[in-house]
């Protein structure tokens, strides 16, 4: 998780609040994470009904909204003021709306806590307020998206809070299936988790239900069957592909397979082969540098870069570039043979 977001989860849980929160930037789960605890948690039920207040910056102005932040608490010792999809306030960016916001930020109200869900973008800085509102430190929350090799460290953190643990195989599967979507990410895993008692982990099996993909039959089994010579198989998960297009599009195939001989490049520089040296320099787990370890010795350099090209031409291909009427099944054929021979 992002040091930043941490550090304001932590105030929050040991209930120490800012009278403004500014959550901008491209990673909505976090500002969601955010501004969801507050929403839950700065007030109790009772408390709600006077004192919290939800807006969507599409119908509100920047005065509409500063006027809810500068009432006072009723019967609570504070407010809450959610703007939600902040992006779209009105008056936001232009001169009027961010002087009065500007203005409220050097006069905060105390009692208030004042939520600005900024989502997707973060403020221009070449404007005014773009420029100044850095300077409250404890106010502003930039999240930038996640990266890839980012993702397995998310994901054993997230179960690690909620007193379970995940198999190696599970981590990588559910890393590569589900993506960088952080929301749908922690959603997958919930589901998972609710399976699994205290202490146990979640399995291979499981996220292979979880996400709608064939145990023997996935990118995983097919990648291993390429890294071993095993024609028989790779042909048999090939024609499963063709027969199953939905639920396995081709072209994000080749882009998983492009994305590890691309890795497999880099390891052929890494100065300690080893599955720890590999998985260092690689960033990815421990159980994924295995595969890296194996590839490394039946591939050498010069064929790690025709299989590079074999893919860059496959996925032209299968994009309609210099195709001509030729299926895109026998395309994906005609690249295992050419990645495996």
């Amino acid at each position: 998780m992002d040091a930043n977001v941490k550090k304001i989860l932590t105030d929050l849980k040991r209930n120490v609040y800012e009278p403004v929160y500014f959550l901008q930037g491209e990673e909505a789960y976090y500002i969601d994470l955010i501004s969801d605890y507050i929403e839950q948690n700065a007030l109790t039920e009772a408390e709600k009904g006077f004192n919290q207040v939800i807006v969507y910056g599409k119908d509100a102005s920047m005065a509409t909204i500063l006027t809810h932040a500068r009432r006072f608490p009723m019967m609570s010792e504070r407010q809450v003021v959610i703007v939600k999809e902040a992006q779209e306030i009105q008056d936001l960016n232009k001169e009027v709306g961010d002087k009065l916001l500007l203005d409220y930020l050097e006069h905060q109200v105390p009692s208030t806590i004042l939520v600005f869900c900024h989502k997707h973008k973060s403020l221009d800085r070449r404007r005014e307020l773009g420029k100044k509102i850095d300077k409250y430190k404890k106010v502003v929350l930039t999240t930038k998206r996640i990266y890839e090799n980012q993702l397995p460290e998310f994901v054993l953190e997230y179960v690690r809070e909620s007193k379970v643990t995940i198999e190696d195989r599970a981590l990588q599967a559910l890393c590569e299936f589900v993506g960088t979507d952080l929301h749908r990410l922690a959603n997958e895993i919930d589901k998972l988790i609710i399976s699994v008692k205290p202490g146990g982990a979640i399995t291979t099996d499981q996220v292979m239900n979880q996400v709608g993909v064939s145990k023997q039959y996935n990118i995983f089994e097919l990648q291993k069957a390429i890294l071993k010579g095993d024609s028989v198989l790779a042909s048999q998960i090939v024609t499963y592909f063709e027969n199953n297009t939905r639920k396995n599009p081709i072209i994000p195939v080749v882009a998983f397979l492009y994305a590890f001989f691309s890795k497999l490049l880099m390891a052929t520089q890494a100065s300690d082969q080893s599955e720890k040296g590999i998985a260092s320099e690689l960033k990815v787990s421990p159980y994924a540098a295995r595969d890296y370890t194996l590839a490394l010795r039946r591939y050498q350099l010069p064929k790690i870069i025709d299989c590079i090209s074999f893919l860059k031409e496959a996925d032209l291909k299968l994009k309609g570039v210099n195709t001509g009427s030729t299926p895109e099944g026998q395309i994906f054929r005609e690249l295992i043979w050419r990645l495996m021979h």
